[in-house]
């Protein structure tokens, strides 16, 4: 029996669908029921993530084996099998978000929360690559914001949601973080070479930090969004609201899921020994470098 039978909604907004077996059953069903149909996918989805200024037109990446639903191992294919699943039960009812980092309060990954907090504590600090370095991310509220917008109104297709809306760099992305905790952190600027030859893990174990064949996803086209709507709140009272929330969280002694819905672990940052070690090596070296 088919409890939706007879039933009504103006749209369905699924934030968690990483298997399309199981979309596809979803959208199917619905398919009767709902007028629009509102998948969150991801940047990853795009086969060449070497460029800036990815589009909503650049070609996916696919699957050679559809049945292999390892979410670890294919994340961006079967996100893009997803979208397509979708698609297929509701031709032009769909809107494809195709999102970027989500940050904030409530943010189990720790991605953004983990500079916040070490940059707080002040002192020599990390920092990947160079101060250029493009980054994106998008407060939870304000993409929520927008997709409420984009139903009301019934917009589809497929758009390309992060922020801000002008260029952010990590140099600024780490002023923002010392400006929100008042600290005194001094920022040291590490070749992103050394970092790979002392195997330092893109994205877990330095958050925003991405090789080059894949820092297109921090450099995501959003001109699109932007132009039916898609706003943000000042990045500075964002780190501020993730700070207060994460505070509050610790001091209620809340705890955090080992686990995100798709499998990968929360935890994310270096530990403050293997930083210690990491600056030490690059000091050493700096030093041998000047002496030769």
């Amino acid at each position: 029996m088919n409890l939706l039978s007879g039933k009504r909604w103006d749209a369905v907004v699924n934030t968690c669908g990483y298997v399309p077996r199981v979309v596809r059953k979803s959208a199917d069903l619905l398919a009767a029921a709902v007028r629009q149909y509102v998948f969150v996918s991801s940047g990853s989805v795009y086969a060449d993530l070497s460029c800036d200024g990815i589009d909503e037109g650049a070609p996916v990446t696919t699957l050679e084996d559809e049945t292999n639903e390892s979410v670890t191992e294919n994340y961006g294919a079967l996100k893009a099998l997803c979208e397509r699943a979708v698609e297929s039960a509701m031709p032009e009812r769909a809107l494809v978000v195709r999102s970027g980092l989500i940050v904030g309060p409530y943010d189990q990954t720790g991605r953004l929360i983990c500079w916040i907090r070490r940059v707080k504590e002040g002192g020599e600090v990390l920092a990947p690559g160079t101060p250029e370095r493009r980054v994106q991310l998008i407060r939870a509220r304000d993409m929520a914001n927008w997709i409420i917008r984009m139903i009301e109104s019934a917009r589809t297709g497929i758009y390309n949601v992060t922020g801000p809306a002008s260029q952010l760099t990590m140099g600024e992305l780490l002023q923002t973080c010392r400006e929100a905790s008042g600290s005194n952190a001094e920022f040291t600027w590490i070749d992103e070479d050394f970092l790979d030859e002392l195997k330092v893990a893109p994205f877990s174990e330095m958050p925003l930090w991405l090789p080059g064949n894949l820092n297109g996803l921090l450099s995501l086209d959003i001109g699109k969004a932007i132009a039916v709507g898609l706003s943000f709140q000042p990045l500075l009272e964002t780190f501020v609201e993730t700070m207060d929330w994460d505070r509050e969280r610790l001091l209620s002694g809340g705890k955090k899921p080992e686990r995100l819905a798709s499998g990968a672990p929360t935890h994310a940052g270096i530990s403050r020994e293997r930083e210690r070690e990491i600056l030490n090596a690059w000091h050493s070296e700096s030093r041998a470098a000047r002496q030769t």
